[in-house]
Parts: structure tokens; C-alpha cells; sequence
């Protein structure tokens, strides 16, 4: 069974001893929470030194998917992508909102095209985020149980 795991370290020598024990299968940095585009860049080729996968964690709206996705695109060990469009604890609103044009997150058949107009490839629609900022809210993170009540995640 392959072993994956990474998407609360934040560092490359987070990672550093992790793939130098030979402990995993896949990685999953989160860009949001590793130093950027430019640092997970380098977790990424680190673990391809390793014959390790990458599988970007993603749960953090369209410009966090946009900058996965352009990693993606020059990571050669990049085998798969988690994102968060329809997850259940988008209440009330989910990534493609935020976007003037949510077409760019154009899914068929399981995959979608790398953003590629400038920047990241996608345009934010400010207006929506000022409306939502106004709102506020009070994010905590979620506690996941199993149908048993038992704890799942936090």
C-alpha cells in the first residue's frame, strides 16, 4: 500500500528526513503552507531525486488550485491533484465564485487544462471577495467523525 503524506509539513527539511528514511510513496505539500510556488518547487524535485510522487494538497480556493496547477505543469513527478470544488464544507460558496471567468476550471473526464493566461491564469472577481470580507467569519476548523462518533480529523 502506498504511503502518502505531507500536507501539514511546511518545510523542505520537513520533507528532507521523511524522503532520506524512504518512508513514503507521495508527497503532498501544500504550496499555501510551504513557502510558495518557488519552495515547494524545490520539495518537489527533492522527492523526484527520491523516486517519491507528488499529489499537491489543495484545499484552499482558486488561486491556491491555479498555483498547484502551474507546479503541476513543470513537476515531473506530479501524478495527481486534489482540489476542493463541491466539497462539502464549501457552505455557501465554493472556489468558482471567486472567479470572473470559472470556465478556466473547465473539468472533462477527470482532468483540467493548465491555466494559461498571465500570472496564474485566472482572473479573481475583487468585487465578490470585498462582499464576503464585509460578511466576515468566524473559520474554525472542522472536527470529522466516523459514522461511529469516533474522531477522524481536525
Amino acid at each position: 500500500t502506498p504511503i502518502a503524506l505531507g500536507e501539514r509539513l511546511y518545510s523542505r527539511w520537513d520533507f528532507k528526513q521523511i524522503l532520506h528514511g524512504g518512508y513514503v510513496d507521495i508527497i503532498q505539500p501544500d504550496p499555501s503552507h510551504s513557502g510558495g510556488i518557488t519552495e515547494t518547487y524545490r520539495i518537489a524535485a527533492m522527492a523526484e531525486a527520491h523516486d517519491v510522487a507528488l499529489a499537491l494538497h489543495c484545499p484552499l480556493g482558486p488561486i491556491a488550485l491555479a498555483a498547484n496547477l502551474q507546479l503541476d505543469a513543470v513537476c515531473y513527478n506530479a501524478f495527481i491533484q486534489e482540489q476542493s470544488l463541491g466539497i462539502h464544507y464549501n457552505k455557501g460558496s465554493d472556489l468558482l465564485d471567486y472567479l470572473t471567468n470559472p470556465g478556466v476550471f473547465d473539468y472533462r473526464d477527470g482532468f483540467v487544462a493548465i491555466p494559461d493566461g498571465p500570472g496564474l491564469g485566472i482572473d479573481v472577481n475583487e468585487d465578490r471577495v470585498r462582499q464576503e470580507a464585509a460578511g466576515g467569519h468566524r473559520w474554525r476548523n472542522p472536527i470529522w467523525r466516523h459514522a461511529d462518533g469516533s474522531f477522524a480529523e481536525w
